[in-house]
């Protein structure tokens, strides 16, 4: 800041504070602790080079940047900031398979609660590829029961062990017996 208050990091460094101290506008004296931490982590050199070459519209985002850094190098010196953003990438995934498996829940509820509506007729694109050639035609792929609109129950039915719910989803993670990412 030049004159009667040194900013924070001429202060720490105990050298007088230039008119034109590249440190001054990102470290103010009123916040020590911010240049502090900083320095301890990547040192006055380092943040006098990177502030220099970068355009000054960029500087204050850096210095952001490099603050946030260093406070999570503190709590996390192996891993730092990338330590926190590979835990919250992780509550992310995890977070979006329980999305997954409550809609598979609620989409079986729904299949479950409303039957089947089957077309009286066929469709009769399928009829003239020869795929089918009446109601009761066993290729239709329900074993030659007669178009009744509501399919029978077997077909309904889910296979269910004691830990997959009726819609083949598990509570424990698994989807249909795949296991899931955690």
């Amino acid at each position: 800041m030049g004159g009667n208050s040194p900013c924070a990091s001429c202060k720490l460094l105990r050298r007088r504070c230039a008119k034109d101290c590249i440190f001054a506008p990102y470290f103010p004296s009123n916040d020590p602790h911010r240049f502090a931490i900083v320095h301890k982590v990547f040192g006055a050199s380092t943040i006098s080079k990177m502030l220099q070459e970068l355009p000054i519209h960029q500087r204050a985002d850096a210095v952001n940047s490099l603050v946030y850094e260093a406070n999570s190098r503190v709590r996390d010196p192996v891993y730092g900031c990338l330590g926190a953003i590979s835990y919250l990438q992780n509550q992310v995934a995890q977070l979006q398979m329980q999305l997954a498996v409550v809609q598979a829940e609620i989409l079986c509820i729904q299949v479950q609660q409303e039957p089947m509506i089957l077309p009286s007729q066929p469709p009769a694109a399928a009829m003239e590829a020869g795929m089918m050639d009446g109601p009761m035609d066993d290729k239709s792929g329900l074993g030659g029961f007669p178009h009744s609109n509501v399919l029978p129950s077997q077909y309904l039915s889910f296979a269910s062990s004691s830990d997959v719910t009726p819609c083949g989803v598990s509570h424990e993670g698994s989807f249909l017996g795949h296991d899931t990412v955690s």
